[in-house]
């Protein structure tokens, strides 16, 4: 396992550097790397400031990074132990090797929570992350205690006539295009995604840093570090694998499912709605479901507002009108 601290987003590096540079307002993570089958996964680790603080360990989404959880980890201040990966594919863990899938993401996330002496965890994903995190829970439930769901882990039908990229290409949209472009310089692709209409508004220097981690390679050709074999093959499994589907309705922990309003383009329609998460029938002993209202599918975990309400469930200090 290796070890390097970074006293804040380092906006200038690329995703293999170790290289720190201090941004004011954003708290300390140290970068470590721990072995799984194909290579070692990178993650992040915020450690706690206050004695006897909850392990939480946090899983991105289909073309995210570990620095997805940077805001979080600002609202947290210390009140828990953040730990995220970069999934295999994705960041500073492009170079881990396939297969990809759910289940290995799952097997991966315990490995890491294993090779960390973290014992039994609080769980937490976001978007195809919370898939992974509930499909962890239960291949592997002696080391998830709860659950906390973000905009993810519900799956429903594809009607027969849509195919499975289509769906992709619809539901992913920008994120997925992207994949194929390369950018002159780290700018280009600043605006790239300051122009996104999910964070208009919503930009920060935990969003720059992690949209900027994203990137690798040389000027004039930077590009994402996401590995396209890795995003297909995973989000082929969000749509149509049983057991990642079926994952939420076999939990052996209690979890918490939290939605945003409105979609990945800021559209009034989000992934789900109260009809759409009731055609579901989740087990209400089980999975307690709310909406985080003013959030879209990014600004639920990385605006301000998104952001503290998920660190106040996974603090367990949330309340009902919180």
């Amino acid at each position: 396992m290796t070890d390097s601290q970074h006293p804040g987003p380092d906006l200038d590096s690329s995703p293999n550097s170790n290289q720190p540079a201090g941004t004011a307002g954003q708290p300390v993570y140290e970068e470590l790397s721990v072995p799984v089958p194909g290579g070692e996964l990178a993650l992040l680790r915020w450690p706690a400031t206050v004695a006897g603080a909850p392990i939480v360990v946090a899983v991105h989404g289909i073309t995210a990074n570990a620095l997805a959880w940077g805001e979080v980890a600002r609202q947290l201040a210390g009140r828990a132990e953040l730990v995220a990966p970069d999934l295999r594919g994705r960041g500073a863990s492009r170079a881990v090797s396939g297969p990809y899938g759910l289940a290995r993401h799952a097997d991966d996330t315990a490995e890491l929570i294993g090779a960390l002496g973290l014992g039994r965890v609080v769980l937490a994903g976001h978007s195809m992350g919370a898939w992974v995190a509930a499909l962890t829970a239960v291949r592997h439930p002696e080391l998830v205690e709860r659950l906390l769901l973000v905009d993810g882990a519900v799956t429903f039908p594809l009607p027969a006539e849509v195919s499975q990229d289509d769906v992709l290409a619809a539901v992913l949209g920008p994120a997925l295009a992207r994949l194929s472009m390369t950018f002159t310089d780290r700018s280009e692709y600043r605006v790239f995604w300051q122009r996104h209409p999910a964070f208009v508004g919503q930009w920060s220097e935990a969003t720059d840093a992690y949209t900027q981690r994203d990137l690798v390679g040389e000027e004039p050709e930077l590009r994402s570090s996401c590995v396209l074999e890795a995003v297909r093959t995973d989000g082929g499994q969000v749509l149509l694998d049983p057991d990642a589907a079926g994952a939420i309705h076999r939990l052996p922990c209690t979890a918490e499912l939290l939605w945003a309003e409105r979609g990945l383009l800021d559209d009034p329609q989000g992934l789900y709605d109260e009809q759409r998460l009731k055609l579901a029938r989740l087990d209400p002993d089980r999975v307690s479901v709310a909406p985080v209202p003013d959030t879209n599918h990014y600004s639920i975990l990385a605006g301000p507002r998104g952001a503290a309400r998920l660190a106040a469930h996974l603090l367990g200090t949330a309340t009902a009108d919180s």
